[in-house]
């Protein structure tokens, strides 16, 4: 029996590595216009990380990391998730001695134990931005309208922005004595993990996807925000109505992970089943601190590129293909054969992307070879042009062709 790859783990093949490309380039393109500098964090971490930073009642340090002893016996987990380990590695390289705000970007594989589902994988992908050094509400909405802009440039359509303000330590506080005042007497109606949480995490109750219908009439956290909370969050708004960038206020939305205050967001869009959300994130401006650091405000978000990907294809978008063949070339009889190699390596190092027959095959099975490919152009090179220094070049398209000198054959097909 042959082996075969972990249950809610993919093999990304040409043909579809192409979509991923196109969001990471995508991607890393608005960054780049939005002044936001790539970092790169290790795949794993010290699980102490994740349960401090993360919170040790979320469901994903509970249930979902892939945690193990290496043989110093250290517990070390995979990356659930990308924040964690870029506030790590913005402690440890003391990048809040900048004078200006650190506006950093990360893409890459994430790991969490969990059922896979349409768009949900043990091992699945984030592209992610964090924005460290600054409580003005602006960056908030420099960041929501970022990631916004990621999907709009991907060419999805539809794509939905909901907001909340979380509060502050104070305000959570009034609203979860409050939260608990309802939800205590329908504790005997909700799931075992809800019953959990609201001796834990209160707030995390609402997440819940089984319960929803024991929540009708649940207070809002809105409610209970303290003026400065309100003022931060009216300002949120006030920024995003100035781009032009439409948003529903969703008080439901409280985020899965610990270290969330003032904003949160998600981003919605249909056509992915039940679970809509695609990317989200909001403001954690304690996290710097609680990891080790000098305390620093601090703003970011996820994409999830399989549910990302997923909404490409089920919406149509068109991917641009980059990896089109230029020429595919073909030698006819030993000396020209031998050739082309050289041929193929100066068109390679000009910057045209080529091919060439590898199996001995005739004429006709490498036109076929060429066509399947989709060359532009078919170069076929003879005894007689070998003789005079010139090829022939085919447009596959149209079936014309013409003679070209060899050692202009470079200029030529990027002239065409």
């Amino acid at each position: 029996m042959s082996i075969q790859r972990p249950k809610g783990t993919q093999d990304f093949l040409p043909g579809t590595v192409e979509v991923w490309q196109f969001i990471e380039k995508t991607a890393r393109d608005v960054c780049r216009r939005f002044h936001y500098q790539e970092i790169r964090t290790p795949i794993f971490e010290h699980t102490e990380l994740f349960s401090r930073g993360v919170g040790e009642t979320t469901d994903i340090v509970e249930k979902e990391m892939y945690t193990f002893l290496d043989k110093g016996n250290r517990s070390i987990s995979l990356r659930p998730e990308g924040t964690a380990g870029v506030v790590r590695a913005y402690v440890e390289n003391k990048l809040y001695g900048e004078p200006d705000v650190c506006k950093l970007y990360y893409t890459g594989p994430m790991f969490r134990y969990e059922q896979p589902q349409a768009g949900r994988f043990r091992q699945f992908h984030q592209f992610g931005v964090e924005a460290f050094g600054a409580t003005d509400p602006s960056i908030d909405a420099e960041v929501i309208a970022l990631g916004l802009t990621i999907y709009e440039e991907l060419g999805l359509k539809g794509v939905r922005v909901e907001i909340n303000s979380v509060g502050n330590a104070e305000s959570r506080g009034a609203y979860r004595e409050a939260l608990l005042g309802f939800l205590e007497p329908k504790r005997h109606l909700l799931c075992r993990d809800c019953q959990s949480r609201m001796d834990r995490n209160p707030l995390r109750v609402l997440d819940c996807k089984v319960d929803q219908a024991h929540f009708v009439g649940v207070p809002e956290l809105i409610d209970y925000l303290d003026e400065e909370c309100l003022t931060h969050f009216e300002a949120v708004k006030s920024h995003l109505t100035a781009m032009g960038i439409s948003f529903s206020i969703n008080p439901r939305l409280v985020r899965g992970l610990d270290y969330y205050t003032l904003t949160a967001f998600e981003y919605k869009a249909e056509g992915i089943g039940a679970i809509d959300t695609i990317g989200g994130g909001g403001r954690y401006n304690g996290l710097v601190g609680q990891i080790g650091g000098q305390d620093q405000p601090g703003i970011g978000f996820g994409i999830g590129l399989e549910r990302t990907a997923l909404v490409l294809g089920a919406q149509g978008v068109d991917i641009p293909r980059e990896n089109e063949l230029a020429v595919y070339l073909i030698g006819m009889g030993d000396a020209a054969e031998a050739k082309t190699t050289a041929i193929l390596y100066q068109l390679r190092r000009a910057g045209i992307a080529c091919e060439k027959d590898y199996q001995n095959r005739k004429m006709k099975a490498r036109m076929k070879s060429a066509d399947r490919v989709q060359a532009r152009f078919v170069a076929i090179l003879g005894d007689e042009e070998l003789a005079a220094d010139e090829i022939t070049v085919k447009r596959m398209e149209t079936g014309d062709q013409e003679r070209v000198p060899l050692a202009g054959l470079a200029d030529w097909i990027k002239s065409h």
